[in-house]
């Protein structure tokens, strides 16, 4: 049997550390919540030597001990608790060769802490051009570790990183530096009201909001036990202890880390004049989303067209192949059709996540931050929403999680409730097959006319988070602002690996996600398209039968007509008859009224509804887009989906909160129902009102 460690990967912000993660661990990982709280983690395995198995986990990126936001929290509580699952029995500290003296802060202080910990210098393919040279032996001497110098562009020094792993005992445990040597008798009476902790660790408990289990905090604030100090003064000694570390990082960076100024050479302040500039920034970053936007339609036309037609002939298979009876109809009229109408759209889903691997591969994302916090602080947001916002492109819920690094409680509530209205991957499909079926395939100005639409809808959602933000600025009043920094990455080559990793990891968690909710809710609208409670409908057939009008139709014609009123009268089709009165203004039947509910579960169920329900009944198969192109108004004798309805959907599902976990998150995050409540019925309102305008004035 073998043997499983911990190891926790922390580091700066962008070290390297994901680069790293991947290397270790491939595709053999999975993401899910900090427990309690709605923070990302991402955890996973990698075989080492002698059969043992290290369980990685890669904790949030931080630049020291002294936390500021939740997520940095996370790391000091798990470093203090070693009745944590996860406490590391060796601790991986990222660092970036060019930025060593600023990423050894938070090195030193986890040595202090006695944890095994190794020392990871990345980005060694940059050591020349930059004019970098280390000597790795006093390095190491100075700072009781063990170093893997890697380059994970180049792949090398990760099989040195899993010896060392391997080797975790053998690693020292001195610490860096003597805190007691700042305030001699405070630290003495500390460890001598403790006596069987560690120093740092009181330290620490007594400095920062964390939990540690071994120690109750009442006793560090009690008077008798020890002298203790105020706010002040102990802000006073943190910064005593940062510059302490600071002059043990200098001397031994003295004789170990030597730049020579004269190979230095590098683009980036050029690049970085153009890309940040006030005029030219945003004219860069408009014709980059304009390429990406082109390149999603242009690219993903051919397998997006084969999975259609691949479905259709699954469906077709199943129901000529498999035994007549219940079970074949719902594989074949509900759970392939419905699954089909999530599967069609992973290749458009995949590319853009493609490229904004790209982007933040190549550090210019940051640059995108650092120029959109201009725009954001115009319109009442903190420069840190810009993250949350942009993040929401992916999924509102990571989005609307992200806002927890807001110091501003105010600033963070206003990102919270416009983040939704960003375009996120959910509403993708929608918006492709809508675009699909009302905008004509045709070039303008050289440009997909189809791309322009949907860049115009994700730039549509953007603007209205913004302007929403500057309205509720002006209701809640908010007065202080945080400030904003965001660290600038060198410009690199996107890893290829770390890209193939992101788009299959995002993909399938995309899919299998809403493909789960979508397998049940096409199984529950099957049952409820193929049963109804009347006579009317398990009469169907004799009825339609008896009208003198079927008497002159083909058998082919007569089919369709039976099948039609039979799901006329089902449940399914007795609840959008319901709701039609309230959807009808907006130029939607029934139908379509059905694909609005359901899609509350998750926006891309919408496709999966109406494949399922347009399948129903059917005996021949055909692709989704064609079956919602042929679908008719028997009122008006035209399309169903004509540009006036699709505007209004398209409108509809910018503004519309159709997402329940959304929903549940705002909930977690602003503690209670009031918010959620208030941001479901508005947006909800706003995207009805401005539907029904929309259909009025185009139909």
């Amino acid at each position: 049997m073998s043997k499983q460690i911990n190891v926790a990967l922390i580091g700066n912000p962008n070290t390297g550390k994901t680069s790293i993660f991947n290397a270790l661990t491939g595709l053999n990982q999975r993401v899910g919540n900090y427990p309690g709280i709605t923070v990302e983690k991402k955890e996973g395995l990698c075989k080492l030597s002698r059969g043992i198995k290290a369980h990685i986990i890669d904790l949030p990126g931080t630049y020291s001990l002294n936390a500021t936001s939740l997520d940095e929290n996370i790391v000091i509580e798990l470093l203090l608790n070693k009745n944590d699952k996860n406490y590391p029995d060796v601790a991986v500290v990222i660092s970036d060769v060019e930025n060593l003296k600023r990423n050894l802060l938070l090195f030193t202080q986890i040595k202090d802490l006695k944890i095994p910990a190794i020392l990871v210098i990345n980005m060694a393919d940059r050591m020349k051009r930059k004019g970098i040279s280390l000597d790795i032996e006093h390095l190491e001497k100075e700072l009781h570790t063990k170093i893997a110098v890697i380059s994970t562009r180049k792949n090398t020094g990760i099989d040195e990183l899993k010896e060392l792993i391997t080797n975790y005992r053998e690693l020292p445990t001195e610490q860096c530096i003597d805190i007691s040597t700042i305030d001699p008798e405070y630290f003495g009476g500390l460890q001598n009201a403790f006596p069987n902790q560690n120093l740092y660790k009181l330290w620490l408990v007594i400095t920062q909001d964390v939990n540690f289990v071994n120690l109750d905090r009442k006793l560090v604030d009690d008077t008798s036990a020890f002298s203790t100090k105020s706010e002040s003064e102990l802000k006073k000694m943190q910064h005593q202890e940062t510059v302490k570390r600071y002059q043990f990082i200098n001397k031994v960076l003295q004789g170990g880390y030597i730049i020579d100024a004269t190979s230095a050479k590098g683009l980036r302040a050029s690049f970085d004049r153009i890309l940040t500039h006030k005029v030219w920034g945003y004219v860069v970053f408009f014709l980059i989303m304009l390429l990406i936007f082109q390149a999603i339609y242009e690219w993903s036309s051919y397998p997006m067209d084969y999975i259609d037609s691949l479905f259709a002939s699954f469906s077709e298979w199943a129901s000529n192949t498999l035994p007549p009876g219940t079970l074949t109809d719902l594989i074949a009229e509900g759970i392939i059709p419905g699954l089909g109408g999530i599967v069609i759209f992973i290749p458009q889903i995949a590319f853009l996540f493609l490229f904004i691997a790209i982007l933040e591969e190549s550090g210019y994302m940051s640059r995108v931050v650092f120029l959109m916090d201009k725009i954001m602080r115009k319109f009442g947001l903190s420069g840190k929403s810009v993250i949350p916002l942009i993040s929401g492109t992916a999924c509102a819920i990571p989005a609307v999680m992200a806002t927890r690094n807001i110091d501003n409680w105010k600033e963070r509530l206003i990102t919270i409730l416009v983040t939704p209205f960003v375009t996120c991957a959910a509403r993708l499909p929608v918006y492709l097959i809508i675009i699909a079926l009302v905008i004509p395939d045709e070039e303008f100005l050289g440009m997909n006319l189809q791309g322009l639409t949907l860049m115009a809808m994700y730039v549509l959602g953007f603007l209205t988070a913004v302007f929403s933000a500057w309205a509720l600025n002006k209701v809640l009043r908010v007065k202080s602002r945080s400030f904003f920094v965001v660290e600038m990455p060198n410009y690199k080559v996107p890893l290829l690996k770390n890209v193939v990793i992101t788009v299959v990891e995002k993909t399938k968690s995309f899919v299998f996600g809403a493909g789960k909710i979508i397998l049940a809710i096409s199984i529950i609208l099957w049952f409820l398209a193929t049963n109804g409670p009347r006579d009317t409908f398990h009469n169907a057939e004799s009825i339609v039968n008896a009208q003198p009008e079927s008497q002159t139709l083909t058998e082919d014609e007569l089919a369709t007509n039976i099948n039609s009123y039979k799901l006329r009268n089902s449940y399914i089709g007795i609840a959008g008859h319901a709701i039609e009165p309230v959807i009808t203004p907006l130029g939607y039947d029934w139908k379509i009224g059905i694909a609005l509910i359901s899609s509350f579960a998750a926006r891309e169920v919408f496709v999966g509804t109406l494949a399922t329900i347009y399948s129903v009944g059917s005996e021949e198969e055909d692709t989704i887009k064609n079956r919602m192109a042929q679908e008719i108004n028997p009122e008006t004798g035209q399309p169903v989906f004509n540009l006036a309805t699709g505007i209004s959907l398209l409108l509809f599902y910018a503004f519309a909160m159709q997402c329940m976990s959304t929903i549940a998150i705002v909930k977690r995050e602003t503690n209670g129902w009031k918010w959620p409540i208030y941001q479901l019925v508005f947006m909800t309102g706003f995207a009805y009102i401005t539907a029904l305008i929309a259909y009025q004035l185009l139909k």
